[in-house]
């Protein structure tokens, strides 16, 4: 999730993290349970100027499987839901219409069940799931293979 996002103008940083949950300070081995109410998320720090909010939301959504309520690809459980967390009122009305957009487009037979949420608390992930793809590029790469995903983007987002 996070490679389209690296070295584009006007992003400032990525980091893996937790929110939306009731556990303060949760640890991956707390979220993984699927009882913290804490989803997996990442917190991309951006420049509006040079890389608008609805930019960000255009990429997003090729990434993910927005009509999978029970996880992602091959990460099942409630802490692989997707959302999309707003910061105020105009990132909650462009993600809102995003979300309404794609739903109307077509491109799914099944409903958009991506969440639309105001930004809680975010706890950053352990440093070992920091840059995890660089970190691990062969564990990586083969569980990305394994996931379907790739295959679920080349045929619904190109």
């Amino acid at each position: 999730m996070v490679t389209p996002f690296e070295e584009l103008p006007g992003i400032h940083g990525i980091v893996s993290g937790y929110m939306g949950g009731h556990l303060v300070d949760p640890t991956y081995e707390d979220v993984k349970k699927g009882t913290t109410g804490h989803l997996e998320v990442v917190q991309i720090t951006f420049d509006p100027a040079v890389f608008p909010y609805e930019r960000l939301l255009e990429l997003f959504w090729p990434q993910i499987d927005p009509t999978d309520a029970e996880g992602q690809f091959q990460d099942r459980g409630s802490q692989y839901r997707t959302a999309i967390f707003y910061h105020n009122d105009e990132q909650r009305e462009l993600a809102l219409a995003s979300k309404e957009a794609l739903a109307q487009s077509g491109r799914f037979d099944k409903p958009i069940v991506t969440e639309i949420r105001e930004t809680e608390t975010f706890y950053p992930a352990e440093d070992y799931h920091q840059d995890y793809h660089k970190k691990n590029p062969k564990h990586y790469k083969e569980d990305r293979e394994q996931s379907g995903r790739d295959e679920f983007i080349e045929q619904n987002w190109k």
